[in-house]
Parts: C-alpha cells; sequence; structure tokens
C-alpha cells in the first residue's frame, strides 16, 4: 500500500516531491486564511464605525475593504483549484503503483475472496482517503501552528468565563477541552464500526462473486443461492445502519450544540462592551480555526473507519504475497 509507491523509483517525482508540493500549498493556503481573518477584523470594524455615526465612513472607503477581500479570495481561489488538479494525478500515480504491484503477483492472490474487486476498486479508494486523510491532518497542524498564537494573543481580551471566573487565556483552554470530549466520545461510540464495515465488504464481495460466475455457468447464480446471499447483505447493511444511528446522533449533537460554546464563553465580555465588533470576529474565526484543527478526528471519523476495512482488505493481500515469496525462498529438501 505504500513501498509500492513511496520506496520504488519509478514515483519519485510524485510520491516524494509532488507530496511536498502539497503540503507546501497547503501551507500557503493557511497563511491566506490568517490573512482573510485579519481583514475581518479590520473591515467589521469599519462596518461598527458607520453604523455608530451615519456618513462616518466613505462609500469608497467601504468599497476600498471589499475589494481588498476579493483580492484576497481569488489568489486563494486559483491555487485551491490548481492544487486539486494536481492530487487527482497524485492520487492516480498511487493508485497505479499499487495496482503495478499487486497484479505482479496476481498469481499468489486471486483465489482471495473479491480479489479483482480488491484490485480494482480498494486501491482507488484506500489511495484517495489516505491522501485526503493526510492533507486535512497537515492542514489541521498548520491550521493549529498559524492561529494558536492568534487566539492566545486575542485571549487577552477575555478576562472572565461565565460560572468559572477568571481564566488566562480561557479561549485556548476552551477550544482544546471541547475538541478533546468530541474526539473521546465518537471514539468510544464508533469503537464497532470498523469491523462491521469490513464484515460489509465480506458479504458484498461473496454475493458479487457468485453473480459474475452466473454470467457464465447456468448453474450458478441460482435463486436460491443469490436469494441467501443477498440476504445476508440485507442483514449486515441494517445491523451497519443500527450501529451508525447512534453514532450520527452523538456526531452531530456535538457539532451543532458546540457552535454555541464560544459565544457563552465570549458572554460577559459581549455585554460589557468590551470588545469591538471586528476583534469578536477575529476572536470567533480564530477559536473556530483552532477548534477545527483539534476536531480533526471528530471530523473524519466515518472516513477512518472506511480506511481501515479497506487497509484490513488489502493487508489480506500483502500477507498472501509476503507468504508465498517466503515459501519460494526455502530451500527444497
Amino acid at each position: 500500500m505504500f513501498k509500492s509507491f513511496f520506496l520504488d523509483r519509478r514515483w519519485f517525482l510524485w510520491s516524494i516531491l509532488g507530496s511536498a508540493l502539497i503540503l507546501y500549498v497547503t501551507w500557503y493556503k493557511v497563511q491566506i486564511d490568517v490573512e482573510v481573518n485579519e481583514w475581518f477584523g479590520t473591515f467589521y470594524d469599519l462596518i461598527q464605525k458607520a453604523l455608530a455615526k451615519p456618513h462616518a465612513v466613505t462609500f469608497d472607503e467601504f468599497l476600498s475593504g471589499c475589494i481588498e477581500f476579493f483580492n484576497i479570495v481569488s489568489v486563494y481561489i486559483i491555487i485551491a483549484v490548481m492544487l486539486d488538479f494536481f492530487v487527482r494525478h497524485y492520487v492516480f500515480r498511487w493508485r497505479t503503483a499499487m495496482n503495478d504491484y499487486y497484479m505482479s503477483h496476481w498469481d499468489k492472490i486471486h483465489h482471495i475472496e473479491g480479489a479483482s474487486q480488491r484490485v480494482q476498486e480498494d486501491t482507488m479508494r484506500f489511495a484517495r482517503i489516505v491522501e485526503g486523510l493526510g492533507v486535512s491532518f497537515m492542514r489541521s497542524l498548520m491550521t493549529l501552528v498559524a492561529f494558536l498564537p492568534i487566539l492566545w494573543v486575542l485571549s487577552e481580551n477575555i478576562t472572565e468565563l461565565p460560572w468559572i471566573g477568571e481564566v488566562d487565556r480561557s479561549l485556548v483552554y476552551l477550544a482544546i477541552i471541547s475538541a478533546l470530549f468530541g474526539t473521546v466520545l465518537l471514539a468510544v461510540v464508533g469503537v464497532k464500526l470498523p469491523g462491521l464495515e469490513f464484515k460489509n465488504q465480506k458479504v458484498e464481495a461473496a454475493y458479487r462473486k457468485e453473480l459474475v460466475f452466473g454470467e457464465d455457468q447456468s448453474n450458478r447464480a441460482q435463486p436460491e443461492t443469490v436469494g441467501e446471499l443477498f440476504f445476508n447483505v440485507r442483514k449486515n447493511y441494517f445491523n451497519l445502519y443500527r450501529h451508525y444511528l447512534y453514532f450520527d446522533i452523538a456526531k452531530w449533537s456535538y457539532i451543532q450544540y458546540t457552535v454555541i460554546v464560544p459565544y457563552i464563553a465570549l458572554g460577559p465580555a459581549i455585554v460589557s462592551g468590551a470588545l469591538t465588533l471586528g476583534v469578536l470576529q477575529q476572536i470567533l474565526r480564530a477559536f473556530g480555526k483552532v477548534e477545527d484543527s483539534f476536531q480533526f478526528l471528530v471530523h473524519s471519523w466515518s472516513t477512518i473507519v472506511e480506511l481501515m476495512s479497506i487497509y484490513k482488505r488489502l493487508k489480506a493481500f500483502e500477507l498472501q504475497i509476503d507468504e508465498a515469496i517466503a515459501a519460494e525462498q526455502v530451500p527444497a529438501d
């Protein structure tokens, strides 16, 4: 899954240099996010000034602020589009490397249940998901590095939390605690999902295999056999849906309810008039960025579950290949 791409000289430009390019551009996008956060502070202070006193701000000044935002996000859009284009090619090269490796050992793995689907579909999904999760994870780290100091400085304006009292740098600690709570909650609630996803692919493979045999052999894919196999598919899916039900309840409850948390924390400062509208927007955006970075596992858990299932199936391939190669190297008596 990894050595066929990252340890093969043929793919050096894509695997090593390509990964470095993706990380660099991702970091640059984070820096643009920082610029946008600074723009929010200036622009909303301008709005507050305009609303407080008629004609205190000219239309040209207001329009200038809007144009500045347009210039910033235009660069972001161009970079994002080019990065997405490059990443699609990057993922296909990774899939190609995996495909070539598995097909070179096809004689050792073709007997595994659903082998053709594993090579055709799972290599594609594995490369796409690992790349996506990897970039998301690195973006979360980079965002944390960029916005945590900003939130740390902005937290100087917040000296008191409701019901708790004075807490130095309170918003930073609040973001960390909130994210850790959500991560632990979903990890506990979703602990059974990877195994269920793996089982789901096994019953799907058995059903698909029988149908493929039925295309060429009239004595295969008979109604009784197909009905029994599809019943297993149905049973496993319904079991999976049941477990995802309580997982989704926990996930969406956490994501939606925590939206109001920073507003409650900022309540004393807001009602006392200690913040300008611009500073408030900067704090909320910085808090959201830091919290989202710590919530990487929360937002990615469903994808991680899918990846773990795919990993188990492809690992079965690699174990078979390694065992076959080891057997070939054992000298005959």
